[in-house]
């Protein structure tokens, strides 16, 4: 029997962790009560703080995400946890480890774990993560962590979701910034060195300091700005005081998760930038972009589906049968098929 959507939603927001596993299970499989549940709850989201965490595999992310729960769970805070990992795209199945990395965090009614497969979505996420992170925001949790799957140096997404984001990275994985390329770099607002107690991690530290310092898009169009070309030797981040505009420099930390070791220094910096936020965004802005991001890409969707729910039946196998044969480019065969979508829209 399903349970209404209604019924889900007034249990979840009583407090009830059996109603948010319901409607975790009902988003991310697309159930009919998922819409309406979330369009329920949705008023009662936006408190949480969301926090994203990023980065190559075995540098540790699992590990750090239970020392920072167990550490919130100190202060007093309630804490829920989505762990995104891959699907397997010969099965279509995934392990969903993290439950089994975190179970030292079993037991505590302050933390509630998800796992969720990515279903094919790119970008570390899975498509319904948006949606989760909503569901546990308005079950009342004060932090919501965000891991991603690891996949490497496209995991950007994040960006678009969490309000403060973690890029870890740790000693002995080849080269020093391997898994910190640009497009990662740019994303963070804490830059964290896991597994400090190896050796080589100073090493880390230092190329991660020199990519800030002379590679951050905040600092570099700031110094090009006011003083014209970046030098060869730049500036240490801490004297960087360029303009009267707040600027945001990711900090670098060192921790030993599973020693718990820098943690309390690691929460002090993601207070530090949620204060930030607080202060110099008043208005809201990055959030008003994530929701931007999100609506593009609600809307893509939707008239995705659209536009194939009124095709007839063989005309797209069609359109990629004559754009084989060189009888039309690409681009007009996306002309032809909209010419399917666009009556409707003119109708509605």
């Amino acid at each position: 029997m399903i349970e209404s959507a209604t019924g889900l939603a007034r249990d979840l927001l009583r407090g009830n962790r059996r109603a948010l596993a319901r409607l975790l299970s009902a988003v991310e499989n697309a159930m009919p009560q998922a819409a309406e549940a979330m369009e329920t709850l949705y008023s009662h989201a936006g408190r949480a703080h969301i926090i994203g965490i990023t980065g190559a595999p075995g540098t540790g992310k699992s590990t750090l995400v239970s020392a920072l729960a167990r550490t919130y769970r100190k202060q007093g805070k309630t804490v829920g946890i989505i762990a995104v990992d891959p699907t397997s795209p010969f099965t279509g199945g995934a392990i969903l480890g993290d439950r089994i990395r975190m179970r030292d965090l079993s037991g505590d009614s302050g933390i509630f774990i998800r796992s969720m497969a990515t279903r094919g979505s790119l970008g570390g996420l899975a498509a319904t993560t948006r949606d989760a992170a909503r569901l546990m925001d308005a079950a009342g949790f004060d932090v919501i962590m965000i891991e991603t799957v690891g996949a490497g140096q496209n995991e950007v997404a994040i960006a678009q979701l969490a309000q403060t984001t973690l890029v870890v990275d740790a000693p002995g994985m080849g080269d020093e910034v391997q898994a910190i390329k640009a497009g990662i770099l740019e994303i963070a607002d804490i830059l964290v060195v896991n597994k400090a107690d190896r050796a080589g991690a100073q090493n880390t530290v230092r190329a991660l300091r020199l990519m800030v310092e002379t590679g951050h898009p905040a600092i570099k169009s700031r110094w090009i700005a006011h003083h014209g070309e970046l030098p060869e030797s730049a500036i240490p981040v801490t004297d960087i005081s360029l303009s009267d505009s707040p600027l945001w420099i990711p900090p670098i930390l060192e921790t030993v998760a599973h020693e718990s070791k820098g943690v309390d220094d690691l929460l002090d910096q993601i207070a530090a930038h949620k204060a930030f936020l607080e202060t110099n965004d008043p208005q809201g802005n990055l959030e008003r972009a994530q929701l931007e991001i999100e609506l593009l890409d609600r809307l893509r969707e939707t008239l995705l589906q659209h536009l194939f729910a009124q095709l007839p039946a063989g005309t797209f196998e069609a359109a990629i049968q004559q754009i084989h044969d060189h009888d039309i480019a690409p681009h007009e065969a996306v002309q032809e098929l909209m010419k399917h979508l666009q009556p409707k829209l003119i109708e509605a």
